[in-house]
């Protein structure tokens, strides 16, 4: 059963996560290690820079998002730190170190899970329609 409301209110509803707008332009060069740095909440996640009808996204976070998925967007996660947990609604889940990626197919339900302070770069398209479904449980 999809839902717009987070669960969780240090969560963004799936409309306040789509509508997320580039913070940085084309020619400017972005740190990223003193973007996460700066992060001193237990969920970050926004997005830094437009390419190619793409965005990409800086999540810093501890503990669990929401099952949701992205109808019509795939989504490439690049762990930078700490231990990512993707968990699948139809599938083994993995766990990605740091320098690993993977990448979840368009309408995939999913979930990540944060072992201790994760930072990880996602990439799907801008204003990725996200769909939570809470019905669904392990």
């Amino acid at each position: 059963m999809p839902t717009e409301e987070p669960m969780n209110p240090n969560l963004p509803s799936a409309a306040e996560y789509s509508a997320g707008r580039a913070r940085f332009d084309h020619f400017e060069p972005v740190d990223l290690e003193a973007l996460q740095r700066a992060v001193v909440a237990t969920y970050n996640n926004e997005v830094l820079l437009d390419v190619n009808g793409e965005c990409m996204r800086l999540a810093v976070f501890e503990g669990e998002y929401r099952w949701h998925s992205h109808p019509r967007s795939d989504e490439l996660f690049v762990v930078l730190a700490g231990e990512l947990h993707i968990d699948f609604e139809d599938r083994e889940g993995v766990v990605l170190s740091p320098l690993q990626c993977l990448v979840v197919p368009a309408g995939t339900v999913h979930r990540t899970r944060a072992v201790g302070r994760t930072v990880n770069i996602t990439f799907e398209r801008q204003r990725a329609e996200t769909v939570f479904v809470d019905a669904w449980k392990p």
